[in-house]
């Protein structure tokens, strides 16, 4: 046995557990963890500039990788309510992240002591499991349980508060004789498997629906077997985007109101028999109910069972992790294939593909100022499939998703249920930090941008390039559509004169001095035919420089993205394409 402060023991656990990366800001309540950090070793640290920016970052590392626990740090107070956005962002997404506060002496916690403030109760909603350590030697054993709960199960983030004194004291404890807690997840029954795949072999026109607990799951191949084993078309879910490439024959669009393809949606309504698997069924997905489940049956797997008869009650319910309900979905799957069980489905997928070769959006404008369309068109041509895509909301997300390609599980990472501004720098900066050598391109309309725009100086103290693609239409682009059903325009508008920078012409904040004042490199451009010169330039600081790099485009003030109230009645405001050079960068082309 060993004595040691009993943060060095919670540091000596995060090791053991895996953890070798933490972002955060040192303070007062929070000096002994950083001392124990400093003294024990194996753990990096990136000092953010906003408590709610290590949390985001915390979570993109936790996005980037199958296991990869990110873990964000703060000191008492307002840091740990600070972190609460990042903590309702990874609970709604399902991603595990450790959120560690410090927290006055246990003697001082009830009298209000300075930045005193129970972190614990506040952020219960949005955690998997939150607890105040008030024993010393309950300290390694908390953190044992916060990995358990973080991985067991649906996964989610922990919070961990603790004490000061409780951090100081001394206690016994073995690292050699610890052991991280087995883990519980639940799995699919071989007659359950087996009942859901007679429902789908009754059916004429099958879909699978792939949600972001394949990814979780880390089970994106299994999915992409499966698929080609029983010959069904696959619509990917936001959060699930990547699950099966973009040009896979059986991979036949995304549906929603917003994020989704105009053959996804046709083809979603033409099925008759739906298997969701780690899926939420989420309004931007479904619109209402009604429209969604009309005329077609669904079968639903998901790893939490509160989870399935939330949204509307399926046809069959099956409680289980991705990975185990498709490893049996595989393995009846080839029993019934080698009986000559199995449906044909080449005419069902060919009817799906048809819709996936005619029913395209309209992308090459030449207009100037530029139209967002022209500027995904433009990435698609200079950005491979290896590239990583990172957003979280408003118009340039909801474009991005319909115009863009992804082509691996993980290269597209989403804040999908929350959806907070300013998330997009502090989560591509977690995701290069997890894996350093991926091409990561984050994607942010200019007011997301904004939110948090102070953590590029992270990027550039910690040498965390990607490139970040900002579309400033100087708006707030998704609130002043949806004010269109309210006939006004009302206090979303971003422009101004700036007195120091004329030559943006009353599009406000001069982004590229902000950028270069926060130590990254930035590029300007006003027109279609400098977007791709612009990118490759990106490309090239990024390798000579190792900073982040802004590439700003200066859109049209107003344009309306595709989008509506039914997944039956989106609304197309722009042009579609009727010929291939409409749309050249098409997954599928016209002609």
């Amino acid at each position: 046995m060993s004595k040691m402060r009993a943060i060095e023991a919670a540091v000596l656990v995060m090791r053991r557990e895996g953890v070798d990366t933490a972002f955060g800001i040192p303070g007062a309540a929070i000096n002994p963890l950083y001392s124990a950090l400093q003294k024990v070793g194996g753990i990096d640290h990136v000092l953010a500039r906003h408590v709610e920016g290590a949390s985001h970052m915390a979570e993109g590392y936790t996005r980037t990788k199958a296991g990869n626990i990110g873990v964000c740090i703060g000191t008492s107070g307002p840091a740990g309510t600070d972190m609460v956005t990042g903590l309702y962002s990874a609970s709604a997404d399902s991603i595990p992240i450790l959120c560690i506060t410090g927290q006055a002496p246990r003697a001082r916690m009830h009298k209000e002591d300075f930045q005193a403030v129970d972190i614990t109760t506040i952020v219960k909603p949005v955690t998997k499991w939150a607890t105040t350590v008030m024993e010393p030697g309950q300290v390694p054993y908390a953190f044992q349980k916060a990995f358990y709960e973080m991985r067991s199960g649906r996964p989610g983030p922990v919070l961990i508060d603790l004490p000061f004194d409780v951090q100081m004291a001394e206690i016994e404890f073995d690292i050699d004789a610890y052991q991280p807690l087995p883990l519980a997840k639940p799995s699919a029954t071989r007659v359950q498997v087996e009942k859901a795949l007679a429902m789908l072999d009754q059916a004429e026109r099958p879909l699978l629906v792939a949600g972001g607990g394949i990814i979780n799951a880390d089970a994106s191949d299994l999915l992409v077997e499966f698929a080609e084993l029983t010959g069904i078309p696959v619509i990917p879910t936001l959060m699930g985007w990547g699950t099966i490439p973009d040009d896979h024959p059986l991979m036949v669009g995304m549906v929603g109101l917003q994020t989704s393809h105009r053959y996804g949606n046709a083809t979603m309504l033409k099925s008759d028999v739906v298997l969701g698997i780690g899926n939420r069924w989420a309004n931007r997905h479904t619109g209402s109910v009604d429209v969604y489940t009309e005329g077609r049956k669904f079968i639903h797997v998901d790893i939490e069972g509160t989870q399935i008869g939330r949204v509307f009650t399926p046809d069959l319910g099956i409680v289980s992790d991705a990975a185990a309900a498709l490893t049996v979905f595989i393995e009846v799957a080839r029993e019934w294939q080698a009986a000559g069980k199995l449906k044909n489905r080449s005419a069902w997928l060919q009817d799906c593909q048809q819709r996936k070769a005619s029913l395209q959006r309209k992308t090459h404008f030449d207009n100037v100022p530029v139209k967002p369309q022209r500027v995904y068109e433009e990435m698609n041509q200079v950005f491979g499939k290896d590239t990583c895509y990172v957003s979280t909301i408003g118009l340039s997300q909801i474009a991005g998703a319909q115009f863009l390609h992804v082509y691996k599980p993980r290269h597209w990472i989403n804040c999908g249920q929350a959806g907070p501004l300013g998330w997009t720098i502090p989560a591509a900066l977690g995701v290069v930090k997890a894996d350093p050598n991926r091409k990561v391109v984050a994607l942010s309309g200019d007011y997301d941008f904004q939110f948090m725009i102070e953590e590029l100086a992270v990027g550039a103290q910690f040498k965390l390039p990607y490139i970040h693609v900002v579309v400033n239409n100087s708006y707030l682009g998704l609130i002043r559509q949806a004010q269109r059903g309210f006939d006004m325009d009302y206090c979303v508008q971003l422009s101004f004169d700036n007195l120091n920078a004329p030559e943006l012409n009353g599009y406000g904040v001069d982004h590229v001095a902000v950028a270069e004042g926060l130590g990254c490199k930035a590029l300007r451009v006003f027109e279609p035919s400098q977007i791709q010169p612009a990118l490759r330039k990106a490309q090239e600081l990024i390798e000579e420089f190792k900073v982040p790099v802004i590439v700003e485009i200066i859109l049209e003030r107003v344009t309306n993205i595709s989008m509506g109230t039914e997944i039956n009645a989106v609304n197309e405001f722009e042009d579609l394409a009727l010929v291939g050079d409409d749309a050249p960068t098409a997954i599928s082309l016209l002609d």
